[in-house]
């Protein structure tokens, strides 16, 4: 399948909805005040069913090196695969990685007792790294654009450094790597027209 040329519009839009988010948040009162309305935590989500923390909890992030991070990855990964699977499916994938991811959290948050709140585009992060691998195993035309050896090292190294870290939701991670990975499998075996 030859690629479309075309401007990455949904990676850019969602990079740049991220940054809007978080331009409040420099001030630290704006910045405690929007996590506590939007993170992903258990009691506000199950005993105060603010389902919506699920989506918010997404684009809010703890700093600007977390910010930066995630949107420096977000934005060169999203723009290869958005070539690949179009605006509109690179942005259901986006929301659905970010939820699978948080869906996850939720279930491990809920094992371990843990009341903290999460935020971040983490899980989309790691979605984006499912969907690569999906397609690199799935899909012949991706094989010798990125060897499999490579992407395993990079999920491998992405996760390492999560479980090594402080303060970081794994299960987000793990979360969005598997329905990222499901996500790409999904669209490897759709039928599609080919050039």
């Amino acid at each position: 399948m030859r690629y479309r040329k075309q401007l990455p519009y949904a990676a850019a839009t969602m990079v740049a909805v991220n940054i809007l988010v978080f331009i409040p948040c420099l001030s630290p009162a704006m910045a405690n005040r929007m996590l506590d309305k939007g993170d992903l935590n258990l009691y506000s989500f199950f005993v105060n069913r603010e389902y919506w923390r699920i989506v918010t909890a997404m684009f809010l992030h703890a700093n600007v090196a977390h910010l930066f991070n995630n949107m420096l990855i977000l934005f060169f990964l999203g723009t290869m695969l958005e070539e690949k699977l179009g605006h509109i499916l690179y942005t259901v994938f986006y929301f659905l990685c970010g939820i699978g991811g948080n869906v996850l959290s939720l279930i491990s948050k809920l094992r371990t007792e843990d009341m903290a709140g999460s935020v971040g585009a983490s899980g989309v992060v790691f979605g984006l790294d499912g969907i690569l691998l999906a397609l690199v195993l799935f899909d012949k035309s991706e094989r010798s654009r990125y060897p499999l050896p490579r992407v395993l090292v990079m999920i491998f190294l992405s996760l390492y450094s999560g479980y090594t870290g402080h303060n970081i939701d794994n299960a987000a991670h793990v979360g969005g790597l598997i329905t990222g990975f499901l996500c790409g499998t999904l669209f490897s075996f759709l039928p599609r027209k080919r050039k």
